[in-house]
């Protein structure tokens, strides 16, 4: 028997009552309900340096870089919910990239990313809900190998979207960061057989 894929979910933000991760949650709701596995993971976790070649050089990989990347390596698909900030994504999720992507010995170029799959949203207090900072992590994960999914949600006024409970208030738009997930975990297990 094939063991069930896996995702990834979490957002790019730190904050402890972050709106995107409270819609990663949402997301990764409607894949398990799709029939697969998923982690749901606070990035708050994995604290580290800013990216710095010469640091690489002499210490490598840090040690939550590398926990960080051993998790995303265990995974086929990914739940990304980014933050805009300035019209583009979040110095912490930049920084994740940047370490994880790097190459470590017996590993081929990008490992943790080429022929993933992923799904990505957003979610911002702005009206446009942070739908320009969508275009560059869009740009950044297609450039580096990773198949993203053509739907994408952005929920803009998130400061009033959200239930006390995570929910969003409105049903439509839990349904559409619901089929994100839903639709990954369908292309994962279509893949996976």
């Amino acid at each position: 028997m094939t063991p069930k894929p896996k995702i990834l979910a979490f957002a790019g933000s730190t904050r402890t009552d972050s709106f995107n991760k409270k819609l990663v949650r949402i997301a990764a709701t409607g894949a398990t309900e799709a029939g697969v596995d998923v982690t749901v993971t606070d990035l708050r976790d994995f604290p580290m340096p800013l990216y710095d070649g010469d640091l690489e050089q002499q210490e490598g990989l840090p040690p939550n870089a590398r926990k960080l990347k051993d998790l995303m390596l265990a995974h086929q698909g990914f739940l990304i919910s980014s933050p805009e900030y300035n019209s583009s994504i979040s110095a912490v999720f930049k920084n994740v990239i940047d370490w994880t992507s790097r190459q470590s010995e017996g590993e081929t170029s990008l490992a943790c990313f080429k022929g993933k799959v992923a799904g990505i949203m957003s979610a911002s207090p702005g009206g446009l809900g942070g739908l320009r900072g969508l275009v560059h992590v869009r740009s950044i994960l297609g450039n580096i190998g990773v198949l993203v999914m053509p739907d994408q949600v952005a929920i803009g006024k998130a400061h009033e979207a959200f239930n006390a409970d995570g929910t969003l208030k409105d049903k439509k738009q839990e349904g559409q960061v619901k089929m994100i997930g839903s639709s990954v975990a369908k292309i994962l297990l279509k893949l996976n057989n």
